[in-house]
């Protein structure tokens, strides 16, 4: 997400003046719908259409817009508002546990605050923790990856989860990263293909580190060769990039990517060398977002993305409320995911 900065002209995001906060009129203005429907958004109420809602909480983070749970909590009694702190919501993956974590928080009545961290930096991540901690019930934290976590200032009475997380002493949700990993690549050599061919993403993200060691880990378990990563950064153009690399390789048979937009990228790459797809070169991706709309269809690891939104709501909820409160970390929670085949993927091509 970016931020909007004009210093000369005194404004700060979304062309806001420094001398004032941002309010809601001013997201309504960005994101041209009425204060009512941003305020419905704000509190997470029914009968916002997921599209205007995504553009609404798109604005509040460029003019930095933060609903007062102050007033809330007078008209309350108790602020019922959850804190995110994303780390990239601009990725699919991330932008869909947002989404699932404020629903998650609507069914148990609680609003959600959003508060955007331009600078990934231990830092960054204290700022916005200050700006929320005294307006929420509690805080979820998104991706503590590529943070020197000990130089993170935490609050000692706020209620705090995780997600992904492997450094910091937080109770931690996620998704069993290393295990759809195996699933896909024991797919691809279930077809008979010698070796799997891997395209991850940023060196420093937690997901992808999981996602190689699985792939890694099965092929060694396997015996096969563990031919070198492919380094992506998310987009379908580093797929592409990648793809190029591997597609005039005709010792490649099988790909095994580490989101689906990467995948996007790969499967453009082959097919613009004239390889078929999956007689030529399987490919299987990660989250099972875009993958039934490409061609041929992406056989994907699902990510169940709801599931996820649910338990980190349901964790917090336990502090919050007082259900688990003795200092020590919760065991972290893994949510598996699952193999959906489609016909991105098939038996590996007959030697000469």
């Amino acid at each position: 997400m970016t931020t909007d900065t004009n210093e000369v002209d005194g404004l700060g995001r979304g062309g806001i003046p420094w001398s004032r906060r941002a309010t809601a009129k001013d997201v309504a203005a960005l994101a041209q719908v009425s204060t009512q429907t941003v305020s419905r958004v704000a509190n997470n109420a029914d009968g916002v259409l997921p599209e205007t809602r995504a553009k609404v909480l798109e604005a509040m983070f460029k003019v930095g817009y933060t609903p007062n749970a102050a007033a809330r909590a007078l008209r309350s009694g108790g602020t019922r508002t959850i804190g995110i702190i994303p780390h990239q919501l601009n990725t699919t993956g991330e932008a869909h546990v947002v989404e699932a974590v404020s629903a998650a928080a609507h069914r148990h009545n609680y609003a959600v605050s959003l508060a955007e961290v331009p600078d990934w930096t231990a830092s960054g991540v204290n700022s916005a923790i200050g700006r929320l901690h005294q307006s929420v019930s509690g805080l979820v934290i998104l991706g503590l990856e590529n943070v020197e976590v000990e130089k993170l200032h935490i609050p000692q009475n706020l209620p705090m989860v995780a997600s992904d997380n492997r450094a910091l002493a937080l109770p931690s949700v996620g998704f069993d990263q290393a295990g759809g990993a195996r699933l896909a690549v024991t797919h691809l050599l279930a077809l008979g293909h010698k070796t799997v061919h891997f395209v991850g993403g940023p060196e420093y993200s937690v997901q992808s580190q999981q996602r190689e060691e699985g792939w890694r880990s099965t092929l060694v378990a396997a015996g096969r060769p563990v031919p070198p990563p492919e380094v992506g950064d998310w987009t379908p153009m580093s797929g592409y990039a990648a793809g190029r690399r591997l597609a005039d390789n005709r010792q490649v048979t099988a790909i095994f990517v580490a989101n689906d937009e990467m995948a996007a990228g790969v499967m453009r790459a082959l097919h613009e060398v004239g390889r078929q797809i999956p007689e030529d070169v399987s490919v299987v991706g990660f989250d099972n977002v875009l993958a039934e709309y490409l061609w041929p269809p992406l056989t994907s690891i699902h990510q169940d993305f709801a599931k996820v939104g649910e338990t980190l709501v349901q964790v917090l909820l336990s502090q919050i409320e007082g259900q688990e409160n003795d200092g020590a970390p919760a065991t972290p929670s893994v949510i598996p995911g699952w193999l959906e085949v489609r016909a991105s993927s098939g038996p590996a091509p007959r030697s000469d």
